[in-house]
């Protein structure tokens, strides 16, 4: 991966590392288009050296990644691994009328969504609590 700048005062594209933020006239672009980049004639290129390979970054998507990954994984003890629970279905349609009108949200599981228990690889929106 790597960013391409262009410095148009110079008539420069700048060829360097994955920018950090971004930048106007800046796009970032695969290793296979890094290597073919050209120019209109009169321009520069400008390459800055790339990293050979990405650094590993204890980045939040990368944890909630592999935190699905593990999820996949079934359990030996039974329960469902969508859910985490078993019985998750019969134990929220218990708890589904202990709620009054006004009253204030218990701490009673949700409602479990229609279609949740066909297995999913992928990740999914939650509903919020009242």
């Amino acid at each position: 991966m790597a960013t391409l700048t262009y410095v148009y005062a110079d008539s420069t594209a700048v060829l360097g590392p994955l920018a950090t933020f971004a930048e106007p006239h800046s796009y970032d672009l695969c290793a296979t288009h890094a290597e073919r980049l050209t120019v209109p004639r009169g321009w520069d290129v400008l390459r800055l050296a790339l990293p050979a390979a990405p650094p590993r970054s204890p980045d939040d998507i990368l944890a909630l990644a592999d935190a699905v990954r593990e999820g996949e994984a079934p359990s030996d003890d039974g329960n469902d691994s969508s859910s985490g629970r078993a019985g998750a279905h019969r134990a929220d349609s218990e708890h589904a009328g202990d709620r009054g009108a006004g009253d204030r949200p218990s701490r009673a599981p949700l409602d479990v969504p229609p279609g949740a228990d066909i297995p999913r690889r992928h990740l999914r929106l939650l509903r919020e609590p009242y």
